[in-house]
């Protein structure tokens, strides 16, 4: 189930043309918290990780609706980045799981543990 955790934050990304990200965690952290510490901490991660990564893409395109269309010259390279920082952390995790290892996600605001 740590996998599962791991990898249902980018299917959930593609399923939600990338607006919820963290809701694959999400229902892996409700169903099998109380299961394994391991799998808590690892869905619990993964959902911190998405819902930073969530807030700064928000924020991006906040800028850009403020800016009238302007902030399109740095949220496209900004989303780029998001999105390549999310594929290689699930990544890690996801090769952390395989192991048995529990994987510490950078950028993230500690909302569950």
């Amino acid at each position: 189930m740590m996998l599962v955790a791991h990898l249902s934050a980018p299917a959930s990304m593609l399923l939600s043309v990338g607006w919820l990200p963290f809701l694959g965690p999400l229902l892996v952290w409700l169903f099998y918290k109380d299961r394994s510490r391991a799998v808590r901490t690892a869905a619990a991660g993964a959902f911190n990780f998405n819902i930073t990564m969530t807030i700064a893409s928000v924020l991006t395109w906040i800028s850009v609706i403020l800016t009238l269309g302007i902030g399109f010259l740095w949220a496209i390279p900004i989303w780029i980045v998001l999105f390549l920082v999310q594929i290689w952390a699930h990544v890690r995790g996801a090769m952390a799981a395989t192991r048995g290892e529990v994987y510490d996600y950078p950028f993230q605001i500690r909302l569950l543990s």
